[in-house]
C-alpha cells in the first residue's frame, strides 16, 4: 500500500533522512521506533508532503506521491495524526469531527466507512463530550478526538505520531485500544511511538531508526530476542 524507496530529506543544508526504504501492507500496523531525534517524525512529515524529499520515491497504492502537496496526499487516502494533536480548542467535539470530513463528502453516504454516527457509536466517550469545546478535554480525550477526526476522511492508511506522549498509563491503554479498534475495522496504520512496549503490543512489524537510517526490521517477537539491537538503538 505504501512504499518508500531510498528517500532522502533535508532541513536546509542538514541531511536528516538517509536512503529510507520501508513498506506498509494493507491491514498492517507497522511501527517506526528509535530514540528521540532519529528521524521518525520527519519520515511521517515527508510521507505527508509537509517536508519535501530531496530524492527517492514514495508511492501510495501504486501511485507516486512524493512532491505532492499535503492536501493532495490526504485526498489520495492518507490520514495524519500529528504529535501536537492540532485540535481546534474553541470548537466543540462535534465541530472538530466535522472538520475532518473531506470536501464534497458531507452529505454522501459512506458504505462500510466512518461517519459521525459511527464515530459516536464506536467511541461513546466522544458522544458524551460532543457539545464540549476541545480545549477542555483531557489529554486522552484530545488524542482520541484527533485520531477519530482523521478517520472522518476515511483514509486507507493513517499515520499516527507519538499517540501516547504525555498520557498517564491507564490512558495509554485506552489509546492503544483505539488504535487496535480502527485497525480491526479495516484501516492500515503506520505508527511512531517512543514507548517500545506499546509498539510490541500493537505492531505486526517494526522498523528501527537511528540517525536517519533504518538499522533493522522485523517482527515484535524477533525484536524481543535481539538484545543487541535494543541495547544499541533503543535503550537509554
Amino acid at each position: 500500500m505504501l512504499k518508500l524507496d531510498k528517500v532522502n530529506t533535508y532541513y536546509g543544508e542538514s541531511h536528516v533522512l538517509f536512503d529510507i526504504s520501508l513498506e506498509v501492507n494493507p491491514g498492517e500496523i507497522v511501527a517506526l521506533v528509535g530514540r528521540n531525534g532519529v528521524g521518525k517524525t520527519t519520515t511521517m512529515m515527508t510521507i505527508m508532503g509537509l517536508v519535501q524529499p530531496k530524492s527517492g520515491s514514495i508511492t501510495f497504492k501504486g501511485k507516486q506521491i512524493a512532491g505532492k502537496a499535503p492536501h493532495q496526499i490526504a485526498m489520495a487516502g492518507l490520514g495524519f495524526v500529528p504529535e501536537e494533536r492540532w485540535i481546534f480548542p474553541n470548537l466543540t467535539v462535534h465541530q472538530n469531527l466535522l472538520m475532518g470530513i473531506k470536501p464534497g463528502h458531507m452529505n454522501k453516504p459512506v458504505d462500510d466507512g466512518w461517519s459521525i454516527e459511527r464515530a459516536y457509536d464506536s467511541f461513546p466517550r466522544l458522544a458524551e463530550r460532543r457539545n464540549q469545546k476541545g480545549g477542555v478535554l483531557s489529554g486522552g480525550e484530545m488524542q482520541m478526538l484527533t485520531i477519530v477526526r482523521s478517520l472522518m476522511g476515511n483514509p486507507d492508511l493513517i499515520l499516527i505520531d507519538e499517540p501516547t506522549e504525555g498520557l498517564a498509563p491507564i490512558i495509554v491503554e485506552r489509546v492503544n485500544e483505539v488504535i487496535h479498534q480502527i485497525n480491526r475495522a479495516g484501516t492500515t496504520v503506520l505508527l511512531v511511538e517512543q514507548k517500545l512496549n506499546v509498539c510490541l503490543d500493537l505492531a505486526q512489524r517494526l522498523y528501527v531508526l537511528s540517525k536517519g537510517d533504518i538499522k533493522w526490521t522485523g517482527t515484535p517477537g524477533e525484536l524481543e530476542s535481539r538484545q543487541d539491537i535494543r541495547k544499541e538503538f533503543l535503550e537509554v
